[in-house]
């Protein structure tokens, strides 16, 4: 036996009721104007026809109170289009209502898994319903529980190694003064500095990923121009154009986004342009340069964690491949995108998109 709190039930019950309430407006409107009589047989009908054409031609109209009655249309409201509509309209809304019912905690599943794929600290599904939205809130918000606790275990030992490496790492460094070949100690020492360098590479992604800001207004477009100055200070070609009101965003992953993709672009494509547009829906950020530029099919691979290109963007030439990872994600956690372009003329242009909620 089902339980009266399940969404079978619940759908079952609506229809049923929907189903016994439309028979019973039928059955009483039948009663209340009789029902329709049978039509006459077909021979009748002819030999009507037929009276009514001879007292027609000798000029008497005149007909039988039965055959009168028999041959009177019956009026609207008294045949069966009035009960058979109460059934439609109330059979629809029986529909309606059950659909409803139906699509309700589907749409809150959706929701929360929109949600989850944005921010893993999401809050929880509202266990509420019948059973088996209960039922499914639960294990999703258990689900949900593992996957956060998986994660932070995960960040935990990576960033616990990193950090454990740095020590060993720095002493390497001091232990090469001993090395009496220059060349060798060279070579040495840019492997090490390479390998420090990834490391605290590695816990700037791990603390973007386990950061979690709230929104709060905030003036990009002074952000842009502090990032350009401060980069002109050391000798950088960095300018900006455009202007932005301010816009509900999360400052320090704004900060991270601009910052890591203004880096790139200046250490692979000299000078630079970073274009502010502002529109009523979103706020689009153009980070441009006249470098060597990315191919099409290799623009989405650079987001990979420790991804380089092979040739002019490479780890000699500074970068270790988290720079554009740390950057889309940061886009995505407020909730924008980022993408590549090319550059009118040659280069590469990094489109980021922030929406205005």
């Amino acid at each position: 036996m089902r339980s009266p709190d399940t969404l079978f039930a619940r759908l079952f019950g609506v229809s049923l009721i929907a189903i016994i309430f439309a028979h019973i407006l039928a059955y009483l409107w039948f009663q209340q104007y009789g029902f329709p009589p049978p039509p006459p047989p077909r021979e009748m009908e002819q030999m009507l026809e037929q009276r009514d054409a001879q007292a027609q031609a000798q000029g008497n109209v005149v007909a039988e109170p039965q055959e009168r009655e028999m041959r009177r249309p019956r009026p609207l409201f008294g045949g069966p289009l009035v009960p058979l509509m109460f059934q439609m309209f109330t059979l629809v809304a029986a529909a309606w209502y059950g659909a409803k019912l139906l699509s309700r905690p589907i749409q809150r599943f959706s929701d929360a898994a929109e949600r989850l794929s944005e921010n893993l600290d999401s809050p929880p599904l509202e266990e509420s319903g019948p059973r088996e939205a209960r039922q499914v809130a639960l294990t999703f918000n258990r689900m949900q529980q593992r996957i956060r606790e998986q994660v932070q275990g995960r960040a935990r030992m990576l960033g616990a190694v990193s950090h454990d490496l740095r020590t060993p790492l720095s002493r390497l460094k001091l232990r090469l003064e001993q090395v009496d070949n220059e060349k060798l100690q060279g070579q040495m020492r840019q492997d090490l500095d390479d390998m420090i360098s990834m490391l605290d590479a590695t816990l700037t992604y791990l603390h973007e990923q386990r950061t979690s800001e709230a929104l709060q207004w905030f003036d990009v477009q002074a952000q842009v121009e502090s990032l350009c100055e401060n980069a002109q200070d050391h000798g950088a070609d960095a300018q900006y154009a455009g202007h932005c009101a301010p816009l509900q965003t999360q400052p320090m992953a704004l900060r991270s986004c601009i910052s890591n993709l203004l880096d790139n672009a200046l250490r692979y494509g000299g000078a630079t342009l970073i274009d502010i547009q502002d529109t009523r829906d979103e706020v689009v950020i153009r980070i441009i340069d006249h470098g060597p530029g990315i191919s099409a099919e290799m623009r989405e691979a650079v987001f990979e964690p420790f991804y380089r290109l092979e040739g002019s963007r490479n780890r000699n030439s500074g970068g270790v491949g988290l720079g554009m990872t740390i950057a889309r994600e940061a886009a995505l956690r407020m909730g924008g995108g980022l993408a590549l372009e090319e550059t009118l003329g040659g280069g590469l242009t990094a489109v980021v998109r922030l929406p205005r909620v």
